[in-house]
Protein backbone atom coordinates (compact mmCIF):
# COMPACT_ATOMS: atom_id res chain seq x y z
CA UNK A 1 0.00 0.00 0.00
CA UNK A 2 1.41 3.10 -1.00
CA UNK A 3 2.08 6.54 1.46
CA UNK A 4 -0.61 8.49 -0.05
CA UNK A 5 -3.25 5.74 0.51
CA UNK A 6 -2.09 5.62 3.82
CA UNK A 7 -2.45 9.01 4.57
CA UNK A 8 -5.62 8.89 2.88
CA UNK A 9 -6.83 6.27 4.71
CA UNK A 10 -5.66 7.82 8.22
CA UNK A 11 -7.51 10.81 6.94
CA UNK A 12 -11.21 9.57 6.58
CA UNK A 13 -10.77 7.22 9.75
CA UNK A 14 -10.42 10.74 11.85
CA UNK A 15 -13.50 11.98 10.00
CA UNK A 16 -15.84 9.33 10.98
CA UNK A 17 -18.04 9.84 13.82
CA UNK A 18 -20.65 7.11 14.19
CA UNK A 19 -20.67 2.94 14.70
CA UNK A 20 -22.55 2.84 10.93
CA UNK A 21 -19.69 4.74 9.34
CA UNK A 22 -17.04 3.02 10.87
CA UNK A 23 -18.45 -0.28 9.68
CA UNK A 24 -19.21 1.20 6.38
CA UNK A 25 -15.30 2.13 6.12
CA UNK A 26 -14.57 -1.48 7.21
CA UNK A 27 -16.96 -2.90 4.32
CA UNK A 28 -14.49 -0.34 1.89
CA UNK A 29 -11.56 -1.27 2.56
CA UNK A 30 -12.41 -4.47 1.91
CA UNK A 31 -12.78 -3.63 -1.61
CA UNK A 32 -10.22 -0.95 -1.89
CA UNK A 33 -7.06 -2.88 0.18
CA UNK A 34 -5.16 -5.61 -1.80
CA UNK A 35 -4.15 -8.29 0.71
CA UNK A 36 -6.76 -7.26 2.97
CA UNK A 37 -7.22 -9.68 6.22
CA UNK A 38 -10.47 -10.74 5.06
CA UNK A 39 -10.75 -12.53 1.65
CA UNK A 40 -12.91 -10.58 -0.43
CA UNK A 41 -14.32 -11.08 -4.00
CA UNK A 42 -12.15 -11.01 -6.82
CA UNK A 43 -10.85 -8.34 -8.45
CA UNK A 44 -12.73 -7.06 -11.22
CA UNK A 45 -15.76 -7.70 -9.13
CA UNK A 46 -14.23 -5.26 -6.30
CA UNK A 47 -13.61 -2.92 -9.07
CA UNK A 48 -16.61 -2.99 -10.13
CA UNK A 49 -18.05 -2.38 -6.64
CA UNK A 50 -15.89 0.83 -6.20
CA UNK A 51 -16.89 2.31 -9.21
CA UNK A 52 -20.42 1.58 -8.38
CA UNK A 53 -20.18 3.62 -5.35
CA UNK A 54 -18.97 6.81 -7.73
CA UNK A 55 -22.51 6.85 -9.43
CA UNK A 56 -24.67 5.52 -6.62
CA UNK A 57 -27.18 8.48 -4.86
CA UNK A 58 -26.36 9.36 -1.06
CA UNK A 59 -22.90 8.20 -0.77
CA UNK A 60 -19.82 10.16 1.75
CA UNK A 61 -17.65 11.68 -0.25
CA UNK A 62 -14.62 10.11 1.92
CA UNK A 63 -16.57 6.89 0.15
CA UNK A 64 -16.41 8.22 -3.21
CA UNK A 65 -12.72 9.86 -2.47
CA UNK A 66 -11.49 6.33 -1.78
CA UNK A 67 -13.13 4.26 -4.24
CA UNK A 68 -11.99 6.79 -7.02
CA UNK A 69 -8.05 7.18 -6.04
CA UNK A 70 -8.27 2.98 -5.50
CA UNK A 71 -9.31 2.92 -9.09
CA UNK A 72 -7.56 5.87 -10.57
CA UNK A 73 -4.10 4.57 -9.42
CA UNK A 74 -4.97 1.27 -10.70
CA UNK A 75 -5.75 2.45 -14.18
CA UNK A 76 -9.39 2.62 -14.28
CA UNK A 77 -10.86 5.18 -16.42
CA UNK A 78 -14.48 5.31 -14.23
CA UNK A 79 -12.66 7.09 -11.85
CA UNK A 80 -12.05 9.78 -14.05
CA UNK A 81 -14.73 12.36 -13.39
CA UNK A 82 -15.04 12.24 -9.76
CA UNK A 83 -11.13 12.63 -9.43
CA UNK A 84 -11.49 15.81 -11.47
CA UNK A 85 -13.96 16.90 -8.80
CA UNK A 86 -11.92 16.41 -6.45
CA UNK A 87 -8.82 18.07 -7.96
CA UNK A 88 -11.04 21.08 -8.08
CA UNK A 89 -12.37 20.81 -4.46
CA UNK A 90 -12.10 23.59 -1.57
CA UNK A 91 -10.29 21.26 0.64
CA UNK A 92 -6.23 21.44 -0.91
CA UNK A 93 -6.02 17.83 0.94
CA UNK A 94 -8.46 16.46 -1.36
CA UNK A 95 -7.34 18.33 -4.32
CA UNK A 96 -3.73 16.60 -3.55
CA UNK A 97 -5.12 13.36 -3.25
CA UNK A 98 -7.27 13.45 -6.83
CA UNK A 99 -4.05 15.29 -8.57
CA UNK A 100 -1.69 12.38 -7.32
CA UNK A 101 -4.19 9.41 -8.56
CA UNK A 102 -4.84 11.38 -11.89
CA UNK A 103 -0.85 11.35 -12.60
CA UNK A 104 -1.27 7.67 -12.24
CA UNK A 105 -4.58 7.18 -14.28
CA UNK A 106 -2.93 8.38 -18.02
CA UNK A 107 -6.48 9.31 -18.83
CA UNK A 108 -5.55 11.05 -22.37
CA UNK A 109 -8.76 13.97 -20.92
CA UNK A 110 -6.79 14.65 -17.89
CA UNK A 111 -4.30 17.01 -19.14
CA UNK A 112 -7.71 19.29 -20.84
CA UNK A 113 -9.40 18.87 -17.56
CA UNK A 114 -6.57 19.89 -15.84
CA UNK A 115 -5.69 22.95 -17.78
CA UNK A 116 -9.31 23.51 -17.85
CA UNK A 117 -9.58 23.97 -14.09
CA UNK A 118 -5.82 26.13 -13.91
CA UNK A 119 -7.09 28.66 -16.97
CA UNK A 120 -10.78 29.49 -15.11
CA UNK A 121 -10.32 33.14 -13.62
CA UNK A 122 -12.97 32.22 -11.11
CA UNK A 123 -11.14 29.00 -9.67
CA UNK A 124 -7.53 30.66 -9.29
CA UNK A 125 -8.08 29.85 -5.37
CA UNK A 126 -8.10 26.20 -6.52
CA UNK A 127 -5.56 25.75 -8.82
CA UNK A 128 -2.38 25.04 -7.87
CA UNK A 129 -2.95 21.34 -7.89
CA UNK A 130 -4.14 21.46 -11.41
CA UNK A 131 -1.17 23.62 -12.13
CA UNK A 132 1.20 21.10 -10.08
CA UNK A 133 -0.77 17.98 -12.65
CA UNK A 134 -0.01 19.79 -15.52
CA UNK A 135 3.90 19.93 -14.89
CA UNK A 136 3.99 16.04 -14.01
CA UNK A 137 1.83 15.22 -16.85
CA UNK A 138 4.11 16.84 -19.35
CA UNK A 139 1.30 17.18 -22.07
CA UNK A 140 0.86 19.41 -25.24
CA UNK A 141 -1.69 21.35 -23.05
CA UNK A 142 0.86 21.66 -20.04
CA UNK A 143 2.67 25.08 -21.27
CA UNK A 144 -0.10 27.16 -22.82
CA UNK A 145 -2.49 26.40 -19.89
CA UNK A 146 0.92 27.60 -17.32
CA UNK A 147 1.22 30.57 -19.42
CA UNK A 148 -1.96 31.91 -19.26
CA UNK A 149 -2.50 31.61 -15.95
CA UNK A 150 1.15 33.16 -14.64
CA UNK A 151 0.48 35.96 -17.22
CA UNK A 152 -3.03 36.80 -16.07
CA UNK A 153 -1.75 36.22 -12.19
CA UNK A 154 1.42 38.86 -12.86
CA UNK A 155 -1.38 41.25 -13.94
CA UNK A 156 -4.13 40.56 -11.34
CA UNK A 157 -4.27 42.98 -8.54
CA UNK A 158 -4.09 39.86 -6.41
CA UNK A 159 -1.28 37.56 -7.75
CA UNK A 160 -2.55 34.65 -5.76
CA UNK A 161 1.52 33.96 -5.01
CA UNK A 162 1.24 29.90 -4.15
CA UNK A 163 -0.03 29.42 -7.54
CA UNK A 164 2.02 31.86 -9.78
CA UNK A 165 5.24 30.63 -8.04
CA UNK A 166 4.02 27.07 -9.25
CA UNK A 167 3.36 28.15 -12.56
CA UNK A 168 7.28 29.42 -12.42
CA UNK A 169 8.38 26.07 -10.75
CA UNK A 170 6.43 24.68 -14.24
CA UNK A 171 7.30 26.24 -16.89
CA UNK A 172 11.36 25.83 -15.40
CA UNK A 173 10.80 21.97 -15.31
CA UNK A 174 8.78 21.75 -18.51
CA UNK A 175 12.02 23.91 -20.37
CA UNK A 176 9.92 25.43 -23.21
CA UNK A 177 11.03 28.47 -24.76
CA UNK A 178 8.29 30.25 -24.88
CA UNK A 179 7.88 30.41 -21.32
CA UNK A 180 10.88 33.07 -21.33
CA UNK A 181 9.34 36.29 -21.36
CA UNK A 182 6.58 35.33 -18.71
CA UNK A 183 9.60 34.41 -16.52
CA UNK A 184 11.22 37.51 -17.11
CA UNK A 185 8.52 39.35 -16.02
CA UNK A 186 8.14 37.41 -12.92
CA UNK A 187 11.47 38.54 -11.84
CA UNK A 188 9.86 41.61 -11.31
CA UNK A 189 8.09 40.33 -8.42
CA UNK A 190 10.03 39.84 -5.12
CA UNK A 191 8.16 36.62 -4.05
CA UNK A 192 8.53 35.24 -7.50
CA UNK A 193 12.63 36.21 -8.52
CA UNK A 194 14.19 33.40 -7.14
CA UNK A 195 12.11 30.52 -8.66
CA UNK A 196 11.83 33.00 -11.71
CA UNK A 197 15.67 33.06 -11.52
CA UNK A 198 15.85 28.94 -11.47
CA UNK A 199 13.74 28.33 -14.30
CA UNK A 200 15.48 30.94 -16.55
CA UNK A 201 18.59 29.12 -15.74
CA UNK A 202 17.02 25.50 -16.48
CA UNK A 203 15.72 27.08 -19.88
CA UNK A 204 19.43 28.70 -20.75
CA UNK A 205 20.79 25.25 -19.99
CA UNK A 206 18.59 23.13 -21.99
CA UNK A 207 17.24 21.00 -19.12
CA UNK A 208 13.31 20.58 -18.19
Amino acid sequence: MEEEFRALLRRVRAELVSPAEFSAYERLLELAVDGAPVPGPPAAERADRLADILVATEQPLWAREIAAFTLGVRGDRRAFETLVLLLNYREPVRCATAAHALGRLRDPRTARAAAALATNPLRTAYALYPVRLLTELRAPESVPALLSTLERLLAAPDHCWPVARACVEGLGVLGDGRATRALLAARAHDRLRPAADEALARLRGGEG
